[in-house]
């Protein structure tokens, strides 16, 4: 059967429906169905066939905040889910942010921001890490995707960071993203207050600091304004980001 922008031929349709002592009736059934398939066939296409201008760092932050408030308040909008979305996304991706994120189960960046499909480009290890992986990442997600937003995002009570203040010796390749975390410990080993909390946020500002510092990439979108690098805490009990200086 020959195919007309994804459709049957109107003339193999007439066929397929019948002709002759019904061809009347056919004939009729033929026109409303093409007409059906002609209106369709014309509507906007689905995909995303320009690249949109990127958001601007301030612009995405809001977004992010905006979306977590949702979240905490039980009013998620679950935008950019449905599978008009999904087949824009199949074309290109143009994430308003990226972020690094620990490999927390509890921690999913899409669900806490109440973002879609094609909204969020996700880097997660354990820790938050900013591992020359992690750092290939999201030099991609902004020269190449246009994100003009990056967000470490640590959360509270984090394995990873009461493994490096603990500094017992670990198993297998574990102790790899451990051993990244510790400098950042020693920063707040005898800050007054809670270790654990105090080495969490030390640790997000950390990896932030080792994002600008260790790629060229990003210190210069940073250097012309094109890209801001932010940290976020996380609270497993509440679901708040609160922002970090």
């Amino acid at each position: 059967m020959s195919q007309i922008n994804g459709f049957a031929g109107r003339r193999n349709l007439l066929k397929l429906l019948g002709v002759g002592s019904v061809g009347i009736a056919a004939s009729a059934a033929g026109d409303v169905i093409w007409n059906r398939q002609q209106a369709i066939a014309q509507q906007p296409s689905t995909t995303l066939e320009k690249k949109p201008q990127p958001v601007s760092p301030d612009a995405a932050l809001t977004r992010l905040t905006e979306g977590n408030k949702r979240f905490v308040n039980g009013k998620r909008l679950s935008p950019n889910q449905s599978k008009l979305r999904l087949q824009q996304t199949s074309v290109a991706q143009y994430p308003f942010a990226a972020i690094l994120g620990c490999a927390d189960s509890r921690v999913p960046a899409e669900i806490v921001f109440d973002q879609g499909l094609g909204d969020l480009f996700v880097v997660r290890v354990a820790g938050n890490v900013a591992s020359q992986t992690a750092i290939g990442s999201l030099e991609f997600a902004t020269a190449v995707l246009g994100a003009q937003l990056i967000m470490v995002l640590g959360h509270a009570k984090c394995g990873a960071v009461s493994a490096a203040i603990k500094g017992d010796p670990l198993p297998g390749r574990i102790g790899v993203f451990v051993e990244e975390i510790k400098p950042s410990v020693e920063r707040v080993r005898f800050k007054t207050g809670n270790i654990e909390e105090n080495a969490i946020i030390a640790n997000v500002q950390y990896q932030a600091q080792n994002l600008q510092e260790h790629s060229t990439i990003l210190g210069g979108l940073m250097k012309e304004g094109k890209l801001k690098i932010v940290g976020g805490r996380y609270d497993l009990a509440t679901g708040k980001v609160t922002m970090l200086t």
